[in-house]
């Protein structure tokens, strides 16, 4: 007896997805709950797990394809292994089991990159709008790729983010001489509990007690309502540059953490990203958000804020400059700090005031102890 495995429910407002991966042949003996297929969704990246058993006599989707929810995936003869042949061929979809989530795309990091299409805006309303293009090919030679569904998702979060938010950036440094000191000095310790004293980690912390000290950055704008909603936990993302995009997992409950504790936890979750292995869950629920491009390059960039949150850290590479200190010019470690904000809620002098405070406490890491 045969039995079609069809592509499962994926979750809410999901209704196809590319496949990324076959992970079973013709010919092959599955069991139940055994992956079959990855898939890229606009929400995520996922496995599919069979729920049934049985050889395979046939593949209904190719790798690079697009597969509909309820669509066939998978021909498989379940003679002898056990079915109830007085039941349905097809079992029913709600014994299948759930898709397991591999890692989500960029819900958070899709806002940073660069688009030609900027959406028209109407009651917080966006659609996306683009200039039809020419043919290149007129010009040379050309490569057409499909955008996958997490790409897609970036573009359409990203010109959203774009077009709903009037975006500010604020621009400031931090002389981190005596930091680098510190950081170096206590780096082993936080080797020794399975992470890396990174000036992220330590940001992590700083940015905690100063969203504390300025609630309206620890907030989301709701305009339907002409409400602000201020947020009494303190969750904060950090963009993962992997080679699927940047991901952006949420570090929790940032403020009741120590450094150390910090530090081993933003580790885990960068390894978790580079090698798809982030929940859906891991990725939701921020707060703030910190996009550190210092290991890259650049001198300084303007990030674009992480709808629904009303404000972004970016920060730069630290290089050794000529400060006026003491009556003389010394060589001291400057560190680029940008800050974009939602100018509906937030203005320029707090943008100021929020930057120079963590400045203040970059400059003199005493304060963490002090102010907590």
């Amino acid at each position: 007896m045969t039995t079609e495995f069809n592509l499962p429910e994926l979750g809410e407002d999901i209704d196809t997805g590319d496949v990324v991966a076959l992970l079973v042949s013709v010919g092959d003996t599955i069991e139940v709950d055994q992956p079959v297929l990855e898939i890229e969704t606009d929400k995520a990246a996922i496995e599919i797990p069979s729920s049934v058993s049985g050889v395979i006599t046939a593949i209904h989707v190719e790798e690079g394809g697009i597969v509909e929810v309820g669509k066939p995936i998978l021909t498989v003869d379940t003679e002898g292994v056990g079915e109830d042949k007085t039941e349905p061929a097809e079992p029913p979809q709600k014994t299948a089991p759930a898709p397991k989530v591999v890692s989500p795309p960029p819900a958070r990091a899709e806002k940073w990159e660069e688009t030609s299409a900027i959406p028209s805006v109407e009651t917080q309303r966006t659609t996306e709008t683009a200039e039809p293009l020419p043919d290149f090919s007129k010009w040379g030679e050309i490569e057409r790729a499909a955008m996958g569904g997490i790409r897609r998702a970036t573009a359409k979060q990203m010109a959203t983010a774009w077009g709903t938010i009037p975006h500010v950036t604020n621009f400031d440094k931090a002389d981190i001489t005596e930091l680098e000191k510190l950081r170096k000095h206590h780096a082993s310790k936080a080797e020794a509990a399975g992470g890396k004293l990174t000036i992220t980690a330590i940001l992590l912390k700083i940015v905690a007690g100063a969203l504390k000290q300025f609630p309206q950055f620890c907030a989301s704008v709701d305009m339907e309502r002409a409400e602000i909603i201020y947020k009494r936990y303190y969750h904060i993302g950090v963009a993962v540059d992997t080679p699927q995009g940047l991901l952006v997992p949420v570090i929790r409950n940032v403020d009741q953490k120590n450094i150390t504790k910090l530090a081993t936890e933003l580790n885990q979750a960068v390894e978790k990203a580079k090698n798809r292995k982030l929940g859906l869950e891991e990725m939701q629920g921020g707060t703030f958000t910190i996009s550190n491009l210092g290991n890259i390059g650049g001198t300084n960039f303007a990030p674009i804020i992480n709808s629904p949150e009303v404000a972004i850290l970016g920060v730069s590479r630290s290089q050794i400059e000529p400060v006026f200190v003491d009556d003389q010019f010394q060589p001291r470690l400057m560190l680029p700090l940008a800050l974009s904000y939602d100018h509906r809620l937030i203005d320029g002098a707090d943008a100021a005031r929020f930057l120079r405070r963590l400045v203040e406490v970059l400059e003199n890491p005493f304060l963490l102890a002090l102010d907590g």
